[in-house]
């Protein structure tokens, strides 16, 4: 019998509360909306187990095309939960992480949304630098910048 291989991963969803504002804030990072859309209906409810369901999303895609985030959110029913002020070290997932080619201008540029430096930029080895933000609505997203070693 054939082996049956992971063609890819295809998206990570994040439930929003106000979906145009996460587009505007992923917009900023650099992704692009590929696509918006209401999902609602029998079936949508039977894959989510949530019963009756209407979800607004959208999809939004890095410039490469080859990742992308599935931001949802939730008209029917409302949200239950929030874990968004979790600290990392909280179980279930954590974060996105994203390449940016100079991290303190993209964090200056996110300042717009709220958004704060976790902890501080370091930098590992000769390699990255790094840091963690609390983005719009205390979405925890990573940035690394890829230094040149030259």
């Amino acid at each position: 019998m054939a082996e049956n291989k992971l063609l890819r991963m295809d998206n990570v969803g994040i439930v929003v509360e106000s979906l145009d504002n996460a587009i505007s804030f992923f917009e900023e990072i650099g992704l692009n909306l590929e696509g918006r859309t209401t999902v609602e209906g029998e079936w949508a409810g039977r894959v989510t187990g949530l019963g009756t369901q209407s979800v607004e999303i959208a999809m939004m895609v890095t410039p490469d095309g080859n990742s992308r985030l599935e931001l949802s959110q939730f008209i029917i029913p409302s949200t239950i939960s929030d874990h968004r002020a979790a600290p990392v070290n909280s179980l279930g997932y954590l974060r996105v992480m994203f390449a940016v080619e100079d991290i303190d201008e993209m964090v200056a540029r996110l300042t717009k949304y709220g958004s704060k430096i976790v902890g501080e930029v370091v930098q590992y080895k000769d390699s990255y630098r790094l840091c963690y933000i609390r983005g719009i609505e205390g979405l925890l997203i990573g940035l690394a910048e890829q230094l040149d070693n030259k």
